[in-house]
């Protein structure tokens, strides 16, 4: 069977979180399955480190997708060419594009439905683009693939999509992600903040992350009495005008630090040697850092919205993410209360066990079972 799978997401220390899933899924999925042949389809060099076993075939195919234009180029141009050049038996696109242009059977991962309710978040031609074509990608797909029950849900009632049809993929955490000794601890802080103990946020600065919100909290949690410094870690996308702007109102400035992106290798230690992970966004489909926070023992405060509920259970403190002073509080409450926190990280061993990227592989791959028996 030979089994074509949309890689472009799969980029050499640059993974977000759907680069992410799909570096974790497809590449175990490979090597559980030599039986088949798989055809990992890249739209710019590839690093030898992604072919992941002898049954993975690497292709690359231009123009780099990271414009609408060029989106549709590849997905309905490029896409079908090579699936037919490879005689592919199954198409699988884990970052929710496709091909309205193939009849090779397809899964679509959508992993949440963000640009549906906050276009404005989004670059305008990007947020019409996915809110055209997304939709008649789910309804020309085999099965549909998410990552949260949310989502599952979400798109079952907005799509007028059988649930039945929608599988759950919940996304792991690299194993990398674990406790640290005091030692290293201390080396992270000196190397990052100034020696001080801090909170950490991790993800793309977009508007849908709320990062101008997490700084108005901060900013009330450190006029509260609170002393931890602020670390956001990761690379602008678009639309963070008010990012600046709030740093610029802002009185405890000095004491947020921006680390940009971060190897995978040292992400892991700085998340481990936070004193919590503080992520509030308006909208998440998933929310990786909150399960890699797990992983590390690093309590959480996020938000009470869409699937970070179900994500977290009761191993975080949750919030409106529009309510600054509560966010504050919570900080507060992470800072002084070590009950409170140890109860936190006890709730979040039991929680993480939930989620694995072992188990994520093994129900795409179900997934993929039920389309090759139709």
């Amino acid at each position: 069977m030979n089994i074509a799978i949309n890689t472009r997401l799969v980029l050499k220390n640059r993974l977000e979180g759907i680069g992410w899933f799909t570096y974790e899924t497809v590449g175990r999925m490979a090597r559980n399955h030599p039986e088949h042949n798989f055809i990992f389809i890249f739209d710019r060099p590839v690093d030898p480190g992604f072919v992941f076993s002898d049954n993975v075939k690497t292709v690359v195919a231009g123009p780099p997708t990271r414009h609408p234009v060029l989106w549709y180029i590849w997905f309905e141009w490029v896409i079908p060419r090579l699936l037919r050049k490879h005689k592919a038996d199954l198409f699988i696109s884990p970052d929710g594009y496709a091909s309205l242009r193939t009849r090779v059977p397809t899964i679509t991962v959508i992993h949440d439905l963000n640009y549906v309710y906050h276009p404005e978040y989004l670059p305008k031609l990007a947020a019409r683009y996915f809110n055209y074509f997304i939709p008649r990608y789910a309804s020309r797909s085999k099965r549909i693939g998410t990552v949260s029950e949310y989502s599952r849900q979400d798109i079952a009632a907005v799509y007028q999509i059988n649930p039945d049809i929608i599988d759950v993929y919940y996304n792991g955490a690299n194993d990398l992600y674990q406790p640290v000794s005091e030692t290293i601890k201390s080396e992270i802080r000196t190397n990052y903040t100034q020696g001080k103990d801090y909170f950490i946020f991790v993800g793309a600065l977009s508007p849908r992350k709320n990062i101008p919100g997490l700084l108005k909290a901060y900013d009330i949690y450190r006029v509260n009495g609170g002393t931890r410094l602020l670390l956001i870690v990761g690379d602008a996308m678009h639309k963070t005008g008010e990012i600046d702007l709030c740093m610029q109102q802002m009185q405890f400035a000095g004491d947020v630090l921006f680390s940009g992106r971060l190897r995978v290798e040292e992400l892991s230690r700085v998340m481990a040697s936070a004193s919590a992970l503080v992520m509030v966004p308006f909208f998440e489909g998933f929310g990786i850092p909150l399960v890699e926070a797990m992983y590390c023992d690093v309590p959480v405060i996020c938000s009470n919205t869409t699937s970070l509920p179900e994500v977290v259970g009761d191993a975080a403190l949750m919030c409106d993410p529009n309510d600054h002073e509560s966010i504050a509080t919570n900080m507060g409450k992470l800072e002084s209360d070590e009950t409170l926190r140890n109860q936190l990280i006890a709730n979040g061993r039991v929680q993480r066990t939930r989620f694995s990227w072992d188990k994520s592989a093994e129900r795409l791959w179900m997934s993929v079972e039920k389309v090759l028996s139709l």
